[in-house]
C-alpha cells in the first residue's frame, strides 16, 4: 500500500548535513528513513584520524527530531548489500520513494599524495564515493518506479574539494571530484524520465568534519576556515539542508547535473 506521505532516504542522517535536511524534509511533508552506521568509539574506528563518527543515541535522536516521521536506519553505505536492505525494505513498507539524498561522509588525511597510506585512500573512496554510487545504485530504480508523471529527485554533498585539490587530502579530494562526474553522469542517463540528479558543494560548514579538518591541518579551532569564506564566518548545517530541501521539493524538473556551490563565496 502506497504511502500518502511522500518517502525520502538520507543516508548519513545521524548528525551535521544529514539530519538538518533530515528534519527540513519530514517538515516539509516526508516520511524520512534516517541512514547512518552508528560506531562504538572505543570498539570501531572505520576512518583513521580524529574524525569522531556517529553513535547510536545520535542518530536516535535525529529520528525523533523529526516529529514522528522519521524512522532510523543503521546500515554501512560502503556495503551494497546493507543499501540495497534499506532501500527494500522503506519500498516495501511506504510503497514509494520520493527523493534520495547522499550525505554520508567522513574525512581523513594528513599527508601528501605519496605518503597517503591504504588505509585512508581506501577509507575515502569507499566511503564518499562509493557510498554514494551504492546509493544511488539501490534507490534510482524505485524513483524510476514511480509512476508518470515522475518527479523523483536525488541530491548528493560533495564539497568545495569537488573543485579544488586540497593539500594532505589526496584522497577526499578525489572522492569528492568522483561524486560530482557521478552526479552529473547520472543526471545523463535519467534524461527524459522526469527523474533529475544533482549535487551540492558545502563550503566550510559548522560540522564534526570540519573540526577535524581543522585538527588534520593541526588548527586549535575552526575559526580560521570562516577566513575563506567571503561571508567571513562558518555556513551553518541549515543553510546546506535548506538547499537539499530546495532540490528535493520546489526546484525545477530542468534543474539536472548540476553541481550547486553553497561555499560562502569561497569561489567567487
Amino acid at each position: 500500500m502506497s504511502s500518502d506521505r511522500p518517502v525520502a532516504i538520507v543516508s548519513g542522517a545521524a548528525r551535521g548535513i544529514g539530519a538538518a535536511t533530515a528534519r527540513r524534509l519530514a517538515a516539509r511533508g516526508f516520511t524520512v528513513a534516517l541512514v547512518d552506521l552508528p560506531v562504538d568509539p572505543e570498539r570501531h574506528h572505520p576512518v583513521p584520524g580524529p574524525y569522531r563518527h556517529a553513535t547510536g543515541a545520535d542518530l536516535d535522536r535525529a529520528a525523533a527530531a523529526c516529529g514522528g516521521h522519521g524512522e532510523a536506519h543503521s546500515a554501512d553505505v560502503r556495503i551494497a548489500a546493507e543499501i540495497d536492505r534499506v532501500v527494500a525494505g522503506v519500498v516495501e513498507r511506504h510503497g514509494r520513494l520520493d527523493a534520495v539524498v547522499a550525505a554520508a561522509g567522513a574525512v581523513a588525511g594528513g599527508q601528501p599524495t605519496w605518503r597517503t597510506d591504504d588505509e585512508v585512500w581506501r577509507a575515502m573512496i569507499d566511503i564518499n564515493l562509493t557510498g554514494v554510487f551504492n546509493l544511488a545504485r539501490a534507490a534510482v530504480p524505485a524513483l524510476l518506479d514511480a509512476p508518470e508523471p515522475r518527479a523523483g529527485r536525488f541530491v548528493a554533498i560533495a564539497s568545495a574539494a569537488a573543485h579544488h585539490g586540497l593539500p594532505q587530502m589526496a584522497a577526499y579530494s578525489a572522492a569528492k571530484h568522483g561524486v560530482a562526474g557521478l552526479v552529473r553522469a547520472l543526471a545523463a542517463e535519467l534524461g527524459g524520465t522526469g527523474v533529475s540528479a544533482n549535487a551540492v558543494a558545502p563550503g566550510s560548514t559548522d560540522t564534526e568534519m570540519l573540526r577535524a579538518s581543522a585538527a588534520i591541518y593541526g588548527l586549535d579551532s575552526v575559526a580560521g576556515f570562516a577566513e575563506q569564506a567571503r561571508i567571513g564566518r562558518l555556513i551553518d548545517p541549515e543553510e546546506i539542508a535548506g538547499t537539499v530541501e530546495w532540490l528535493c521539493v520546489d526546484a525545477p524538473g530542468s534543474l539536472t547535473g548540476a553541481v550547486i556551490d553553497v561555499d560562502g563565496g569561497f569561489r567567487a
